[in-house]
């Protein structure tokens, strides 16, 4: 069953069976809608076939996103109805809303890690054979530019310019240029170089980063792939793609780094999406003065 023959299914059955309301309608099949949408760019499959992970990302997708709490909130209630209805129906057994949690109205701020857990994570991908290579790269690679998991595995090797230091990356609207700290430029030297020619299936492949099997890599290998070096690092946080992401803005922020400059790097339409880091940097400096402070 498509997504599409599934979205009307549902339709169908909130409106003979339920008597939606037009509004409520509207809203569940908007919030659905662009939940299959979200599949489709990052090759998820379709509705049946979302995992509790990739439900997870789409919620921190929205989150990072800059949605607001109540937009988020409707989003896990539409996706935890919809899923009722598919094990209901028999088209799944269970349903992958689990661990979906309504934000609270003072909206939680992202968790980062601290410059010495960025540095310990960095550090877990052993360069002794392909894939050690290919890890430390595309770690390297996000936490040096702060892109979207989406951006970085829809890179292209002509989206390197190692000799300028920078990726193009294309996001949503447009194509922006973000520069290369030296270590990510000599990791990903050492993978364009010598590892990605014996890991490609083909000579033609354009993808920059691929798989074992020599395509290009998965947004959800890619997240195993996180999942894999947190606990190998022991890092108790739940870190996620988009925890280096936020990583990345809080820490030129807190170097003096201004905000309009974080907007352009990590490619948000709007600079309120971007003002979520100056509220994290100033609740840090707040506890780093509670515990510190002799009379706090």
């Amino acid at each position: 069953m498509t997504n599409s023959e599934c979205l009307s299914k549902y339709e169908r059955y909130l409106t003979d069976e339920k008597r939606a309301s037009k509004n409520t309608l509207n809203s569940y099949l908007r919030d659905i809608r662009q939940f299959g949408e979200y599949l489709d760019a990052n090759d998820e499959g379709d509705y049946v076939a979302a995992s509790e992970d990739v439900l997870c990302e789409y919620i921190d997708h929205l989150r990072a996103e800059g949605k607001s709490v109540a937009t988020v909130s409707r989003s896990i209630a539409s996706l935890r109805n919809f899923y009722v209805w598919l094990q209901m129906h028999g088209y799944i057994e269970h349903t992958p809303t689990g661990k979906l949690v309504p934000d609270k109205a003072n909206h939680k701020l992202p968790e980062i890690l601290t410059a010495q857990e960025v540095e310990l994570l960095l550090s877990q991908p052993e360069c002794t054979d392909r894939k050690g290579y290919r890890d430390r790269a595309m770690l390297e690679l996000l936490y040096a530019t702060g892109i979207r998991v989406s951006e970085l595995i829809g890179l292209d090797i002509s989206d390197v310019n190692l000799s300028a230091g920078i990726i193009n990356c294309r996001g949503r609207n447009r194509v922006r240029s973000i520069p290369l700290y030296p270590k990510a430029i000599k990791a990903l030297k050492d993978y364009v170089d010598f590892i990605r020619p014996e890991m490609i299936a083909t000579p033609g492949e354009r993808a920059l980063f691929v798989n074992v099997s020599g395509e290009r890599m998965s947004r959800q290998g890619f997240w195993k792939i996180v999942k894999s070096y947190q606990m190998k690092a022991g890092i108790e946080k739940d870190i996620t793609p988009h925890t280096l992401r936020h990583s990345f803005a809080t820490h030129l922020l807190e170097n003096g780094a201004d905000l309009h400059s974080i907007q352009e790097m990590l490619g948000h339409a709007d600079i309120s999406s971007t003002q979520i880091y100056s509220q994290l940097v100033k609740k840090q400096l707040k506890d780093v003065y509670n515990k510190a402070h002799p009379r706090a």
